[in-house]
């Protein structure tokens, strides 16, 4: 952990942390000064006569001129606009939430297409009355602009989506801006996840600020900002190597081809990606990541010497680190199920909304927790459903109540219930935050994009979990899974992961890291005056 310079101590505020956040700061502050952001604001805002606000001093500080609201100035609103991937909704509502719990409006809008999960709690479409005291927000889709409806089978092609969303999404989102501004709530401010430039290009064009969050992790950032800008050598196809980053263990050519996909063939996520990063440090005032501070210390710290950056995470939502929740009646009786199994006694397989495991994998997992011996919960999205045949589901189960198998489960909920003992992931960042948060030790089966990182973090450096082959096999799954429940390591990985949840718990909670950084950007957005 130390060695590898992530998640080591904090230290105080005016520790070397801080500083290096304070450097960040300055040096952002010379490539977009305050009065570049003033002129931009002045044609739609009442600045008063207040000097701006002095942010060195915040754990979230960000160059912005604050601006003193006028009396009959509209409640603040912040309008969220998510690439339209489960895996990108989920943490951006999750930072919706969170806004609109410390008072502000919140509209979350995105192409919504099949499949796609709001959850419970979030207002209708539409609902503009929805309960900010328990962190609801209105959601609105996206409509205008000729975006292709739901249910629309060229959505299944990522790349189709995202070209199309990246064409008509731009006219769809300027609709939706005009339509609050009619019905009487104008957005003050447009955040955006990564993919989505064209919202925050938008957004500029119509003189409002604007945030992104960066759904991933803080290492994955830095490894994008770093090969993109050309600051490090990367070892290509021709030429194997490793490389080693502020903050980061040294990559190697494994590690990074997955990540760096995108620099040939996939054109569409290179030409957002660069886009995204140009924005993040030339125009973009707030730079939210899904991290936390303990978590990757010294690369937040390594960013902010060329862009501050925001921990806010982990974006979880508030009863998923006790397990409870008031719609756990409605979770396909995953819970009472729960319930009913020993403490740390179950396998919690999932892997996510977008991979694919073929049919050999499937009957390969299934036999793996067959041979186990353990209560399994398994997460077999719909669309994998046909892979999995009854006589292995019966073989695995081998009797009734030994396994569940549900097509969709609050996750992060779950995770923290106190029968789970073992996580087998793919390693998606929104699921290493929810094992971490929840403190649950993990197999880990990463596939591509930042996943094999992930995994390095959760099995190397952070020593919570074990590796296992991509595909998995019965025989690895067997081994994985007694190595983290039973073997000889598993008290002390269940130890190190118990330490992770409370340091997760302690960021998001009043007064926490990252609790700081989401307070200092209302405080901000509360300043900013109406429109004239």
């Amino acid at each position: 952990m130390a060695a590898a310079g992530v998640g080591g101590g904090r230290g105080n505020p005016s520790g070397g942390g801080a500083r290096a956040q304070n450097r960040g700061v300055a040096r952002w502050r010379k490539q977009a000064p305050k009065e570049r952001w003033r002129e931009r604001l002045t044609p739609h805002l009442n600045t008063g006569d207040h000097s701006p606000r002095d942010m060195s001093q915040e754990p979230a500080a960000v160059a912005v001129v604050s601006m003193t609201s006028a009396p009959d100035q509209p409640r603040p609103h912040v309008l969220l606009v998510a690439a339209p991937f489960q895996s990108h909704v989920n943490p951006l509502l999750r930072l919706g939430r969170r806004l609109a719990a410390k008072g502000l409006l919140v509209t979350f809008t995105t192409a919504l297409r099949a499949g796609i999960r709001l959850g419970p709690g979030d207002g209708d479409d539409g609902d503009a009355e929805a309960d900010a005291s328990r962190g609801r927000l209105r959601v609105e889709r996206l409509r205008g602009g000729g975006i292709w409806a739901p249910d629309d089978p060229r959505f299944r092609v990522a790349g189709d989506m995202a070209r199309h969303v990246e064409a008509a999404g731009p006219a769809a989102l300027e609709e939706l801006v005009r339509g609050q501004a009619e019905a009487g709530r104008p957005v003050t401010c447009v955040v955006a996840n990564a993919f989505v430039p064209w919202a925050l290009r938008i957004a500029g064009e119509l003189g409002l600020p604007g945030g992104m969050l960066w759904i991933q992790s803080c290492a994955l950032l830095s490894v994008y900002y770093h090969h993109v800008h050309a600051l490090a050598a990367f070892p290509e196809a021709d030429a194997p190597g490793s490389v080693t980053l502020p903050g980061l263990p040294e990559l190697d050519a494994d590690d990074l081809r997955p990540l760096l996909i995108y620099a040939s063939g996939h054109e569409i996520w290179r030409h957002m990606l660069v886009e995204d990063l140009g924005r993040a440090t030339e125009t973009v005032p707030w730079v939210f990541v899904n991290t936390f501070d303990d978590l990757e210390h010294a690369t937040i710290s390594g960013l902010c010497e060329h862009f501050p950056v925001i921990p806010v995470g982990p974006l979880i939502d508030p009863d998923d680190a006790d397990g409870e929740s008031s719609s756990a009646a409605a979770d396909d009786g995953c819970t009472s199920w729960l319930d009913e199994r020993p403490p740390r006694s179950v396998v919690f397989v999932a892997f996510g909304s977008l991979v694919n495991n073929d049919s050999d994998e499937v009957a390969e997992i299934a036999a793996g927790l067959a041979s186990t011996g353990r209560p399994f919960l398994w997460v077999v999205r719909d669309d994998n459903r046909a892979l999995l045949s009854s006589d292995a589901l019966a073989a695995a189960c081998c009797g009734r109540g030994r396994g569940k198998v549900v097509p969709w489960c609050a996750q992060g909920r779950l995770l923290a219930h106190p029968s789970v003992g073992c996580f087998v992931t793919h390693c998606g960042w929104n699921s290493t935050a929810e094992a971490l948060a929840a403190g649950v030790p993990v197999v880990a089966s990463p596939r591509w994009s930042d996943q094999r990182i992930n995994a390095r973090f959760l099995v190397d450096v952070h020593r919570v979990g074990a590796r296992a082959p991509t595909p998995l096999t019965r025989d690895a799954l067997r081994e994985r899974v007694e190595e983290v429940m039973g073997g000889p390591e598993a008290e002390a990985m269940a130890r190190r992961a118990a330490s992770w949840r409370e340091k997760a718990r302690a960021a998001v909670r009043d007064g926490g890291s990252s609790d700081r950084g989401v307070q200092a950007f209302v405080d901000q957005i509360r300043h900013v005056g109406a429109r004239p």
